[in-house]
C-alpha cells in the first residue's frame, strides 16, 4: 500500500467528502429541473435550458469567481446565510462541494433528461388513466424506468466533482485539511521539485475512485434491471 503523507491522506478524503456531498445534494434538483425540460414546455425553457448548461462552457474560474462575490463573506448571499443559518461557504470545504456541484450540475441533468424522455409517455399516460396522481405516475412509472440516466447523472457529477480544480480552487483557495482537494493536491506537488512520487500516488487513487464509482453504477442499473425483470415475471 502506498506511503500517503498526512496531507495526501486528508486531500483524499476531503475530495471524497465534496464530491459525494456535491453529487448527492444536487440530485433532487438534478431530477426536478431534467423532468420539467424533458416533460413541460413554456415559454423561457430554451433560456432555462442554457443556463443549466452554462458551467460547462465558461471557464470554471470564472464561476468560481462568481461564487466567491455571491457567497464570499461579502456578498449577499454569503453574508445572509452566515447570519441567518451559520452556514460559510467562502474557504471552506463546503464551498468547494457547492463550486462542484455547479460544475457538474450540467452533466448530471443532461443524462437524467434523456433518460426521462426515453421513458414511453403512454406508460405515464396510462397510469394517470388509472386513477394515479402525478406525483404518484411520476414516482412509480417514470423514476423506475429512467433509473439508469439517474445513476449515470449521480456518478457523472461524482467524477466531475472529483476532478474539479478551477472554480474550487478560485472560490475556495488551497487550504491543507480544509480546502485541499486530490486536483489541488497535485497542482500543488507540481510545484514542488521532487513531487512527482506524490503526484502518482494521487493520480493513481483519483483513478482507481472513478473505477470503482464507474463499477457501482453498472451494478446498481443490473441491480435495478434484475428487480423489474422479477416483477415482470410474477
Amino acid at each position: 500500500m502506498p506511503d500517503f503523507s498526512p496531507a495526501e491522506f486528508a486531500a483524499i478524503t476531503l475530495s471524497l467528502k465534496v464530491a459525494c456531498v456535491a453529487a448527492l445534494a444536487s440530485l433532487p434538483a438534478g431530477i426536478a429541473v431534467a423532468w420539467v425540460l424533458a416533460r413541460r414546455r413554456f415559454p423561457g425553457k430554451a433560456l432555462l435550458d442554457a443556463l443549466v448548461h452554462l458551467p460547462l462552457v465558461v471557464p470554471p474560474v470564472v464561476v468560481g469567481y462568481a461564487l466567491l462575490v455571491s457567497f464570499g463573506s461579502q456578498g449577499a448571499i454569503g453574508a445572509f446565510l452566515a447570519e441567518h443559518v451559520g452556514l460559510t461557504f467562502a474557504f471552506r470545504w463546503t464551498g468547494a462541494a457547492l463550486a462542484s456541484a455547479i460544475m457538474g450540475f450540467p452533466l448530471m441533468v443532461r443524462a437524467i433528461r434523456l433518460s426521462i424522455e426515453a421513458v414511453d409517455h403512454r406508460l405515464e399516460q396510462a397510469a394517470a388513466t388509472l386513477g394515479a396522481s402525478p406525483w404518484r405516475v411520476f414516482a412509480t412509472v417514470t423514476l423506475p424506468l429512467a433509473w439508469p440516466g439517474i445513476v449515470a447523472g449521480g456518478v457523472l457529477a461524482f467524477a466531475k466533482a472529483l476532478g474539479e480544480f478551477g472554480a474550487t480552487i478560485t472560490f475556495v483557495s488551497n487550504i491543507p485539511g480544509e480546502t485541499q482537494t486530490l486536483s489541488s493536491a497535485i497542482y500543488e506537488l507540481m510545484q514542488v521539485p521532487g513531487g512527482e512520487t506524490g503526484i502518482w500516488r494521487l493520480a493513481l487513487v483519483a483513478v482507481l475512485i472513478s473505477l470503482l464509482a464507474l463499477l457501482a453504477s453498472e451494478w446498481l442499473v443490473r441491480r435495478q434491471h434484475g428487480r423489474r425483470d422479477e416483477g415482470d415475471e410474477a
